[in-house]
């Protein structure tokens, strides 16, 4: 299963791209592809606190499985003030 991501702020910048396409198997989860992403770019490695996911253009939780999902986006947590 091909799933489109999407790097946002500084994981884009530490990925070296804003979006990529990845070959999932069917049982992947969210964390799953997070880890393989980890093995493409180790630097994403430096990430203090986990990126919050969207599938779909929808916030998830890291156990969501990717199964019917077209696009996976990661962005950096952040905070207000």
């Amino acid at each position: 299963m091909i799933v489109r991501v999407l790097y946002f702020a500084s994981l884009r910048e530490r990925a070296g791209a804003a979006e990529e396409t990845v070959e999932v198997v069917e049982t992947a989860d969210v964390a799953a592809l997070w880890e393989a992403l980890l093995s493409r770019h180790p630097q994403l490695r430096d990430v203090r606190i986990r990126p919050l996911a969207a599938c779909d253009m929808t916030y998830v939780s890291w156990d969501r499985p990717l199964r019917g999902v077209s696009e996976v986006a990661f962005l950096p947590p952040v905070s207000g003030g």
